[in-house]
């Protein structure tokens, strides 16, 4: 009977562990819509939302340590409680990030860049993450080396548009007419512009994360952990 409430202990540990990504994907989705449309009360959204997944990351966390100490689990059970207390930590960051974007929001005036795609990034890495708990969910460990190839791209995508950023700001012409306040502005938007490349290229990192931890839950395979 112990063990059964045990198997039941790990079921649950995985629905939760599915459910704050849900509530995390939809925090980075509101986000980036925010972040599009410079819809204020929706960036505050975001921000404000932001407790309620530290919240649940840390129920889940003592979830975790309280298997491993009351249970002692040992071989797959093991492996599973410590990729599942990995992964809602990836998660927690996923977050982090998604309030970032609404603090980018808030601090928007203009759009700068038109030509750097910062949505469709933005939805590459969101189709990540999902993939990725996709992945953690059905142990299916050929998606976690697709996900690990498809970061690869993202990566690139991400170093472009910065490169269009840093060249256009080398490019721009300030003539002597140019105020103080003028100036600052201008590089308070790279810089803001910068740090949102930066951030979606942290979410697919974690996307990354999240399927090494499930190859490893399944295969005790540390091959993409790094």
């Amino acid at each position: 009977m112990a063990r059964k409430g045990f198997q039941q202990q790990l079921t649950e540990l995985r629905e939760n562990v599915l459910y704050m990504s849900e509530i995390v994907l939809e925090r980075m989705r509101k986000g980036l819509r925010a972040l599009d449309e410079k819809n204020e009360a929706l960036a505050r959204e975001v921000i404000e939302g932001d407790h309620e997944i530290n919240e649940i990351y840390l129920e889940l966390e003592q979830d975790c340590i309280d298997l491993f100490a009351l249970q002692q689990p040992v071989a797959g059970d093991l492996r599973f409680i410590a990729a599942s207390f990995k992964i809602i930590t990836d998660l927690e960051r996923v977050a982090d990030l998604a309030t970032n974007l609404g603090d980018y929001t808030l601090q928007a005036s203009r759009d700068m860049y038109p030509d750097v795609d910062i949505q469709g990034i933005g939805v590459d890495v969101i189709e990540m993450v999902e993939d990725a708990m996709d992945a953690y969910a059905e142990e299916d460990t050929d998606a976690c080396f697709e996900i690990n190839d498809r970061d690869d791209e993202v990566d690139a995508r991400c170093e472009r548009a910065s490169s269009i950023v840093v060249r256009d700001l080398i490019e721009t012409e300030i003539d002597s007419d140019s105020s103080d306040a003028e100036i600052e502005a201008l590089m308070a938007e790279v810089s803001r512009l910068l740090l949102t490349i930066r951030d979606l290229e942290r979410v697919g990192d974690h996307a990354v994360n999240i399927a090494a931890r499930t190859l490893y839950m399944v295969e005790n395979s540390d091959e993409l952990i790094y």
